[in-house]
This record gives C-alpha cells, structure tokens and sequence, in this order.
C-alpha cells in the first residue's frame, strides 16, 4: 500500500503537533490516529454523514491524543470575553496555545470571509497582545494575524454544536513521561475497539446513527435526495478526511505489525474515497453503490483489530 502524503483537514491534529511542547513529537498520522477519529462513522442527528465514530468528537479525540502522548496540560473554557482573552495573553507569554474549536467562517484573513457557521476549526496561537493575535492556522495560514475583537468573535465558536463552552483553549503543555509512537498506538487499540464497537456512554443528538447503521441511513438520504449544504460538506470536507484517516490508521497499524488490520482500515479507505467522484458528479447510484460496499467494512475492522488484541493478550 502506499500511504496517502499530502493536504488534509487535519487542523487539530496540526495544532496539537505545533504546540505540544519538547520531547519527539509523532507524525500527524499517528496523532489522528490517536484521536480515534477513523474508527467508525456516525450519522449525526440522523442528516449529517461524518466519516468518525458515534459519539466522537474533536474535544474527546484530542483528550484521547494528549493522554496517549503522555502530554498533560491546562484544559481551560468559559469566562467573559475579557476574562478569556487575559487568560490568552497570560498563556502566550508562557508558549503557544492550542485555541479551539473556533469558527472558522469568522477568521478574517481567510478568503471568502466572513462567513459564520462555515465549519469548526482549531488553531495554535503565539502571541496575543491588546491589539490582535499571531497565529499559525494549519490550513495553509502560517503567521496569520488578526485583531483582538475578531479573534473574539470566532473563538466564541456560538456555531459549533459539539462545544458548550465558548473560548476554550490548551495550553501550558508538560511531557509527564516519554512515550513512543509504537507503544501510544498499541495502548490505543482497545479503545479503537471501543469505538468501533459503538460507545453507549457518550451522548449523542437524538436520530443519531452509527457503524453500518448510519451508513443505511446515509444511504437513505441519498434516495430520498441529498440536500446542497449536505453535498458541499461531504465533497469539501467529510470524504477527504475520512479516507485521510482510514489511510493514517491503516499505517499505523502496519507499523504495528497487524497486516490483518491493516489491510481492512486500507480497503474502508479506499471505499471512503472512491464516494467522492459520485458525489461530485451527482451519479447517486454510484454513490448507493459506494455506500453498500462500504457498510459491512467498520464491523470487519472491528473483529480484526479484537482479535488481533485477543492473539496479542494469549503471548
């Protein structure tokens, strides 16, 4: 297989590598991976088709990523918009600071802007003073600046459903122990299974699906006729880091020496992205089709990976 190098929507992924502190910091491969973004698919609220698993978001993943990491750090949200910015300020003059979710349709130096309820993003800040911040936006934006009251605005996040705080930010990151890539993605595995297996601790909006069950209701949608909004974000988000992260996984499980893994997350990968010339070009057939050989897959990469947990805990 060869291993899909490239842009990507990794913008948490990216943050977290960017200010994770010193010490060896993984591929962005192995962070997504940590996160347990590619284990599973969810239909959230029932309409919205997410290439994650059911109850997943990027706030547990990156919670998930750090502890794997062996990384500890200031986990902080809330306050009114000057109490938020101080505790920014006063963060940046010791490092740089993991900022989000945000909106990313309200960060003022990205073309197109403003456009409020674009989609969710994160950001690694380095400076802010009482003017404005610097920043490095992992899409493409190194050294971005923007002023105080806009960066306010956006950090507020009002538009991002899965984060009931606003201004929530990481910072202040300490390496409690070293940990290498290979031994963070072999503790990983039991919770890949977990998600995969389908997580009844975590809420959910109501109607939501997951597994092969969101897939079926994806594919509902799709007879029944996908709605633009839903299109634009499958064919300019969803599928790309889906595949994306079936690709990363599926690395990492070969670096971990589980063929049988691996390639079941390769082929999920490349049933992910083979949805996207159908969907573009509005062939929904294809797109049923697509959708068919792509359900049974997350049940397959679950059996696998248990069972290569099952070979490994019998040695």
């Amino acid at each position: 297989m060869i291993t899909y190098q490239g842009s990507g929507p990794y913008c948490y992924t990216h943050s977290l590598a960017m200010v994770a502190g010193a010490g060896e910091v993984p591929p962005s491969a192995v962070i997504e991976t940590l996160t347990g973004s590619p284990f599973g698919f969810q239909l959230l609220g029932g309409t919205l088709p997410l290439f994650d698993p059911y109850g997943w978001d990027p706030e547990r993943g990156l919670d998930e990523a750090v502890d794997l990491l062996g990384l500890r750090c200031a986990h902080t949200a809330g306050g009114t918009p000057q109490e938020a910015y101080a505790r920014l300020k006063d963060a940046c003059a010791r490092g740089p600071v993991l900022a989000g979710p945000v909106d990313m349709g309200l960060l003022l130096y990205r073309p197109g802007t403003p456009a409020p309820g674009f989609g969710d993003h994160y950001v690694a800040v380095l400076a802010a003073d009482d003017g404005a911040v610097l920043l490095h936006d992992p899409q493409g934006h190194p050294y971005a600046t923007l002023s105080a009251p806009a960066f306010l605005d956006a950090w507020r996040a009002d538009t991002v459903d899965y984060s009931d705080r606003p201004f929530v930010m990481r910072s202040d990151f300490v390496r409690e122990r070293e940990v290498s890539a290979v031994e963070a993605l072999r503790r990983s595995l039991p919770r890949a299974v977990a998600w995969l297996s389908g997580r009844t601790d975590l809420p959910a909006p109501p109607g939501t699906l997951g597994g092969a069950e969101g897939v079926d209701g994806f594919a509902a949608l799709v007879e029944r006729g996908l709605e633009d909004a839903t299109r634009g974000l499958l064919g300019s988000f969803a599928i790309r880091v889906g595949a994306r992260r079936l690709s990363d996984a599926s690395a990492c499980l070969t670096l971990l020496e589980l063929p049988g893994p691996a390639a079941v997350a390769a082929e999920l990968s490349r049933h992910v992205g083979s949805l996207q010339e159908p969907l573009i070009t509005r062939d929904d057939p294809g797109l049923l089709l697509g959708l068919r050989r792509l359900a049974p897959g997350y049940e397959r990469l679950r059996v696998a990976l248990a069972g290569a947990l099952t070979g490994a805990s019998g040695h």
